[in-house]
Formats: structure tokens, C-alpha cells, sequence
């Protein structure tokens, strides 16, 4: 065993060093597959309650019932872009950014009193600017929506 070992010895290095290097990059993507579940649906099919129901039932965000939830319609690279400098700029602190227009949005608000299935969503689509969290220009959590951006 211990010869197999030494012998393996810079191969399993290598091995572990490509795991730490990696391991990063996997929580990253991980975050962002999960801001992707929770907020962006490019094809919306109506925007109404119907929808909110549904899309909140497929993502898998009704057990329990989630209090209220945002989806934002427009293209991946369009919402990607808010991370970086010609579509959104810095906003209260170097963790979140703001959109530079406004992007089409379906908050899903949860009503009734019991937070188990089957949940019912109120909807109300809009037109707003996103605050996103990101990393290595990558989104990772939306913070929230406003409709008009204060200039100081």
C-alpha cells in the first residue's frame, strides 16, 4: 500500500491540488444555478396568477410556500451584463449592483394562510431595475426591485 502510494504520490498531488482550485468555481456556479432557478424566466407564458402558480410549483419554491419571489425576463447575457460596467453600476456597497434599465419582472406573492401545497400566487408583472448580487461577474442573488433609481 505504501508503495502504491509513493509511487502515486505527484499524480494524487496533482489530484488534490486540481480539487481545491475547482472547488470555488463549483460553489460559484452552484449559486448561480441557483439565482437562475429562483429568478430568471426568459419566455414567460402570461404573467397572471395561473403563472405564478405554475412556474413557482416547476422551480420547486412551494415546499413550503415561498412568501413572495421575482422572476425577471430577459435574456441571460442581458441580466449577466448588470455585473459589469456598461449595464449596471455600483449600488450602496461593492456587493450588489443596479441595472442601468429597467428589465420586465413577475413578483409572485404568496395569499391564503397555509405556507404547505397547494400555494396560491397573486401576480403582478412590472417593469423595474434589479439589484443583483455577483461574483466573478457572475449573478448570484437579487436583492430587490426598484422602480426608479435616486441620483445624489
Amino acid at each position: 500500500m505504501v508503495m502504491f502510494l509513493k509511487g502515486m504520490g505527484p499524480l494524487l498531488l496533482f489530484f488534490i491540488l486540481g480539487l481545491w482550485l475547482v472547488s470555488p468555481l463549483t460553489q460559484e456556479n452552484d449559486r448561480e444555478k441557483r439565482f437562475l432557478t429562483q429568478h430568471f424566466d426568459h419566455h414567460p407564458t402570461g404573467r397572471d396568477d395561473n403563472y405564478c402558480e405554475t412556474i413557482m410549483r416547476e422551480r420547486d419554491l412551494t415546499n413550503p410556500c415561498k412568501d413572495m419571489n421575482t422572476f425577471i425576463h430577459a435574456d441571460y447575457p442581458k441580466i449577466k451584463a448588470v455585473c459589469e460596467d456598461n449595464a449596471g453600476d455600483p449600488y450602496q456597497d461593492e456587493r450588489f449592483r443596479i441595472s442601468k434599465s429597467q428589465f420586465q419582472v413577475t413578483n409572485c406573492r404568496h395569499h391564503g394562510g397555509s405556507t404547505r401545497p397547494p400555494c396560491r400566487y397573486r401576480a403582478t408583472a412590472d417593469s423595474r431595475y434589479i439589484v443583483i448580487a455577483c461574483e466573478h461577474g457572475l449573478p448570484v442573488h437579487l436583492e430587490k426591485t426598484i422602480t426608479a433609481k435616486k441620483f445624489t
